[in-house]
C-alpha cells in the first residue's frame, strides 16, 4: 500500500517546525502544512468524495497549492491540476473529461481573473457537483454568498486525518497535455509514478535531510516539471519551498539573494530573462555564493545561454529531458560526468531510452536520428479514458515521446526537434533548433523561435520570430543574408520578423503553433486585399 501523501507526512513527523513553505511574509511549518492538508481531506469525505475519485485544482504557487494537493491525495482522491490560464470553455471540458466531482479554484486578479473564469467553467460543466473558491481575503468572504470558500469550508475542521491507503499502481495524479495536436489529454501517473521520480530527482541532485536547501519555486506547480522537481522532491527531504505566483526576472534575482536560494529549477525562457535583468545592475556575488544547483528543462536551453548562465554564477546548469507522461524525469545530465553542452544527458536512474522509427524498430549506431522511446518506473498509465490514443505511444511498456533526438558514442542524447516542429522544405527535413541556435550566435538576437510557414512552392517556408537585443538595429533582410553565410541553401531562414515578445505558455514554452496561426492569418488576410 502506498499514498504519495507520504513525501509530506514523513517529513511533517521528523522535522514539524522547519519552514516548508514561504511567500513574503507568510511562513508555514512542515507540522502547519500538514495539519491543513489534514483539513482538506476531511472536507472532501464529509463532501462525499473518496479513493479513486477526482478533484480539480486551479491554483497559482501560493501555499494553497501543496495544502490542496495533498490534502486530495490523503483522501485517497485523484489531482486533476489544471493550468490556470485556461478560459471557461476550456475549464468545463477539463472537469468533465477527468470526472471531477469538485473544484477548488484561486479567485484570481483584475489581470487574470480566474475565479470569473472558473465559475463559469463549473457552471458550463455536466458533472462537477462541488465548487471551492480559495481567496486572497483572510476573512475568506466571496463575491458570491452561495458558493462556499476554502476559508469557510475548512473552518473548524480537524487537524488530524487518517490517510487513505492507495496501490502503487493506483493513479495519484491526472496532468493535462498541452493539446498541440487535438483536445488535451490527460495522463494518469499512479502514487508509483510520481513517488519514485521524485525520490530519483533527490538521487540526481543530492537533495538529502542533512543538507537544509531553500529552493525557488518560479515553475508552475500545475506543471508536471513543478511538481516533481519544485514540490514532491525537495520536501521529501525536509527543504524550504520559497513560491514564485508569477515569474519576473528582477523579482527573481532579489528572492534568491534575499531567502539564500540553493537551488533553482526552470524553463530556458526563464534563464533569458535572468541574464537580460543583470542588465539592470542587480549584484549577482551573494546569489552565486550561495546557489547550488540550477536546473532546465522543459525546451532544448542553447548553448550560449547555458554558457553565459555559468560564467556570471559559477553554477553549471544541469539540462534534462521528460514529459507529463514521465511524471516527468527521463533523462539528465549526470553531474557526476563530463558536461555536454547541448545533450539532455542520459537516462535517469531506473529508465531505458532508445530511438525508434516510425514503426517502433530501434535506430541504431551512432549518429542517426530516431524517436525517443523510455521505458521504466516512470512511464504512464495511459491516457484517461483514451485507449487509442494510448495504443498508439505505448507499447511493450515502451512509450515514444514524439521527440527527435541523436545519440553519441557514449550515450548521451541531443535533441534534434519534435517530430511535429520539423520543417519540410522542398522535401528536405529542417530542424528548427538547429537554426536557432545558430540565429543566437547573431549579435543582434536575444531570442528566437523557427517555424514552418506555408509555402506554395516548398510546401513549407522556414520563417524566424526574433527578439533583438536592446540598442541594436539589424534589419530583416541583414539576418537572412547572415544565416545564409552560415546554414546551407535549403535551411537559412527566407522570413525573418522582429517581434517584442513571443507567446509562450504559463510554463514559460514558446507556442510555436501561434507564430504559425498568426501568419497564416496575416497572409490570408492580405491574400484578401
Amino acid at each position: 500500500m502506498l499514498n504519495l501523501a507520504v513525501l509530506l507526512e514523513d517529513t511533517a513527523r521528523r522535522r514539524p517546525d522547519e519552514h516548508a513553505i514561504v511567500l513574503g511574509d507568510e511562513r508555514l511549518t512542515y507540522a502547519e502544512l500538514d495539519a491543513r492538508a489534514n483539513q482538506v481531506a476531511d472536507l472532501l469525505t464529509a463532501r462525499g468524495i473518496g479513493p479513486g475519485d477526482k478533484v480539480a485544482l486551479s491554483c497559482p504557487n501560493l501555499p494553497e497549492f501543496p495544502v490542496i494537493y495533498y490534502g486530495i491525495l490523503k483522501a485517497g482522491a485523484v489531482v486533476v491540476p489544471l493550468n490556470i490560464l485556461l478560459r471557461p470553455r476550456e475549464i468545463a471540458y477539463h472537469l468533465d473529461d477527468s470526472e471531477a466531482d469538485l473544484y477548488f479554484c484561486f479567485e484570481g486578479t483584475s489581470e487574470l481573473p480566474m475565479g470569473e473564469y472558473g465559475r463559469e467553467g463549473f457552471r458550463r460543466a455536466a458533472r462537477c457537483r462541488h465548487l471551492v473558491m480559495i481567496t486572497a481575503d483572510p476573512a475568506g468572504s466571496s463575491p458570491d454568498p452561495e458558493i462556499e470558500t476554502l476559508t469557510q469550508a475548512l473552518t473548524q475542521r480537524p487537524e488530524r486525518f487518517a490517510t487513505a491507503a492507495r496501490h502503487s499502481d493506483d493513479t495519484a495524479v491526472i496532468l493535462y497535455t498541452s493539446g498541440t495536436t487535438g483536445r488535451p489529454k490527460g495522463a494518469e501517473l499512479t502514487h508509483s509514478n510520481m513517488l519514485l521520480n521524485a525520490l530519483t530527482a533527490n538521487r540526481l541532485f543530492d537533495n538529502t535531510s542533512a543538507r537544509h536547501d531553500t529552493h525557488l519555486v518560479a515553475l508552475p506547480l500545475f506543471h508536471s516539471f513543478g511538481q516533481t522537481l519544485s514540490m514532491n522532491a525537495p520536501l521529501s527531504v525536509g527543504a524550504t519551498l520559497v513560491l514564485m505566483p508569477r515569474f519576473d526576472a528582477a523579482t527573481a534575482l532579489e528572492l534568491m539573494e534575499k531567502e539564500r536560494i540553493t537551488f533553482f529549477a526552470g524553463v530556458p525562457t526563464m534563464y533569458w530573462g535572468l541574464l537580460n535583468a543583470l542588465d539592470e545592475g542587480i549584484d549577482t556575488d551573494g546569489i552565486a555564493r550561495t546557489l547550488r544547483k540550477a536546473v532546465s528543462g522543459g525546451a532544448a536551453l542553447p548553448v550560449d545561454m547555458l554558457s553565459r548562465f555559468t560564467q556570471r554564477f559559477g553554477v553549471r546548469i544541469l539540462e534534462g529531458y521528460g514529459l507529463s507522461e514521465t511524471s516527468p524525469l527521463a533523462l539528465f545530465a549526470d553531474p557526476d560526468r563530463d558536461p555536454r553542452p547541448g545533450s539532455i544527458g542520459v537516462p535517469v536512474w531506473g529508465i531505458e531510452a532508445r530511438l525508434i522509427d516510425a514503426d517502433w524498430n530501434e535506430v541504431t549506431g551512432t549518429g542517426g536520428i530516431g524517436e525517443i522511446a523510455l521505458r521504466g518506473h516512470n512511464v504512464m498509465k495511459g491516457y484517461h479514458k483514451r485507449a487509442e490514443a494510448t495504443a498508439e505511444v505505448m507499447r511493450g511498456g515502451w512509450f515514444r515521446t514524439g521527440d527527435l533526438a541523436r545519440r553519441d558514442s557514449d550515450g548521451f542524447y541531443y535533441i534534434v526537434d519534435r517530430a511535429k516542429d520539423m520543417i519540410v522544405r522542398g522535401g528536405f527535413n529542417v530542424y528548427p533548433r538547429e537554426i536557432e541556435e545558430v540565429l543566437l550566435a547573431h549579435p543582434a538576437v536575444s531570442l528566437v523561435a523557427v517555424v514552418g510557414v506555408p509555402d506554395e512552392h516548398y510546401g513549407e517556408e522556414i520563417k524566424a520570430c526574433i527578439v533583438r537585443r536592446t540598442g541594436t538595429t539589424t534589419t530583416e533582410t541583414e539576418l537572412v543574408e547572415w544565416s545564409r553565410e552560415q546554414l546551407a541553401a535549403y535551411k537559412y531562414p527566407r522570413i525573418v520578423e522582429f517581434t517584442d515578445t513571443l507567446p509562450m505558455t504559463a510554463s514559460g514554452k514558446i507556442l510555436k503553433r501561434e507564430l504559425v496561426a498568426a501568419h497564416t492569418a496575416t497572409a490570408t488576410t492580405v491574400l484578401a486585399h
